[in-house]
């Protein structure tokens, strides 16, 4: 019955996650869901050259051996709606992370962040601290949902809360060179 809730949770802060990104702003200082931003100028992702989320976590992947793609979204399987729409990602991947226990997990999907996390790409800086800022607004209320987020440029680097601090770092310097 434990398992049951917890995956019950699980399923109810997923659903709150997919809904309508916000083109407001927040505060963004809660402690709960670390963050980096990277100065470095990264083209957006409308420009030529510009990374889709499926490179990006092949880029990743040179840095973190232990990341594995496992989904790649399309706008018919997108689970947030927001591929291709205005202001949502234009690409968006999934992975999952072998540091990531299997009983942590159990009962979540395959491409669910838990397992290790997901790249969306936007047109803009802007659009994906907004959307980072939206993730971070759901996760104050339940921390269930919290998750480290790296922005570099237009591209959102969503990782999994059940990293430890040390190993969510390894995502902070590969996403630095995206």
């Amino acid at each position: 019955m434990h398992i049951r809730t917890t995956v019950a949770g699980f399923a109810f802060a997923g659903a709150l996650l997919v809904g309508c990104s916000s083109t407001g702003s927040s505060d963004t200082s809660s402690s709960a869901s670390p963050k980096a931003t990277s100065s470095a100028a990264v083209a957006p992702a409308e420009k030529p050259g510009a990374l889709t989320a499926q490179q990006a976590v092949a880029a990743l992947g040179k840095s973190i051996p232990e990341l594995k793609l496992t989904q790649v979204y399309t706008e018919a399987n997108d689970p947030n709606h927001l591929l291709g729409r205005p202001g949502g990602y234009t690409s968006k991947a999934a992975f999952s992370d072998s540091r990531v226990s299997s009983a942590d997990v159990e009962g979540l999907d395959n491409d669910a962040i838990e397992r290790g996390g997901s790249v969306e790409v936007f047109k803009t800086e802007k659009e994906a601290k907004s959307r980072a800022e939206y993730i971070e607004t759901i996760a104050k209320s339940m921390p269930s949902a919290t998750e480290y987020h790296y922005i570099t440029g237009g591209i959102l680097v969503r990782v999994s809360k059940l990293l430890t601090p040390t190993q969510a770092k390894d995502y902070e310097a590969a996403a630095k060179n995206l």
